[in-house]
């Protein structure tokens, strides 16, 4: 008899568990009523299912990021691997905030979603369901999205399209692996290592806001942030190009940052990531307790950010959590490349 390998499906809601009623798509279905969408899957794996939640993607809460850690972390030792099912205009958000929670992974967890409920003639979910289990027996060990015949790193994962069946593309950073027809290429070489004991760390802050900067800005929504808030993340023009004239953005933001608030400057660019050594505005921004996102996407951020909060108060020690590297969520010459 052959010993299949366990793997773990949990459930959040989503697109992907949906029915269509007189009021629209609702979550409805259950991790099982998913396995019996796709009976195949049972031949690949012996696999069980838990439903964490049934939630729309966009009322997906950081409190619901916990719930998910976890139930990852209860059933850890039980499983060869996890498949998580999640509505698709969050998962860049809550596979980077398990990347963060779930730390030391020697085993993968791999978040699918779909474009169309399951129960679709044309649905996409039976293919993305398909790829997630089929990787997740590869056996890597970190959290990852399955989406549209490619696998992306959790803290690399964004939604670029709103109804393709190819939403999502890896931001600043090779994909882990994709369909060549029906054969999955892996790419080994291209998934981070995760060192040191595997641990649950589910400390969050979401006392945090996130900014986009345009013309005509009014600077002064950071006498509110100073307040009220404990981290903001700045999205610039450019490498880090931020106002001076007329509206002197910099200048609230300098003292955002030295009123104690850790605020994080990134791009509003989807690709290549800021550099504050480039432009006179940004140098000045660099000399205070500036954190840079270098090439982080912008959903990595955010739940770096809350994550890092949620440890320390400490401005020094959070720059220091948010410009270190984790589970593959920024290169550290992506602001270096900019100058050669």
């Amino acid at each position: 008899m052959i010993n299949l390998k366990k793997i773990l499906l949990l459930t959040t809601g989503g697109t992907i568990a949906s029915t269509g009623r007189k009021e629209g798509l609702i979550p409805t279905y259950s991790a099982y009523d998913l396995l019996e969408c796709v009976p195949e899957l049972l031949f690949m794996a012996s696999i069980h299912g838990i439903d964490i939640m049934k939630v729309d993607s966009s009322n997906m809460q950081p409190e619901y990021w916990r719930d998910i850690a976890i139930a990852v972390h209860r059933h850890y030792d039980a499983y060869d691997g996890f498949v998580i099912t999640h509505g698709t205009d969050t998962i860049g958000y809550t596979s980077a905030a398990l990347s963060y929670m779930l730390q030391g992974l020697s085993k993968p967890i791999v978040v699918t979603g779909a474009q169309k409920p399951i129960s679709y003639f044309d649905t996409d979910a039976k293919k993305n369901l398909r790829l997630a289990v089929q990787f997740a027996l590869k056996g890597l060990s970190g959290v990852f999205v399955a989406f549209g015949g490619k696998i992306i790193l959790g803290t690399r994962a964004m939604k670029l399209r709103t109804r393709s069946y190819d939403a999502f593309v890896s931001v600043n950073y090779p994909y882990i692996a994709y369909l060549e027809r029906d054969f999955l290429r892996v790419f080994t070489e291209h998934v981070p290592n995760n060192t040191g004991q595997f641990k649950l760390d589910i400390s969050l802050n979401t006392n945090v806001l996130l900014v986009k900067l345009f013309p005509g800005f009014q600077p002064e929504i950071f006498d509110y942030a100073a307040l009220n808030c404990q981290g903001v993340i700045v999205e610039s023009f450019g490498v880090g190009g931020i106002p001076f004239e007329k509206r002197d953005v910099a200048a609230k933001i300098m003292d955002l940052a030295l009123s104690g608030v850790s605020v994080v400057i990134t791009t509003q660019c989807l690709e290549d990531g800021v550099n504050l050594d480039i432009y006179h505005v940004g140098k000045r921004l660099a000399g205070h307790p500036i954190i840079s996102a270098r090439d982080m996407n912008t959903e990595a951020i955010l739940a770096k950010l809350m994550w890092a909060l949620g440890k320390t108060s400490n401005q020094r020690k959070i720059k220091s959590i948010m410009e270190q590297p984790i589970a593959g969520d920024q290169n550290r010459q992506a602001e270096l490349s900019f100058k050669n």
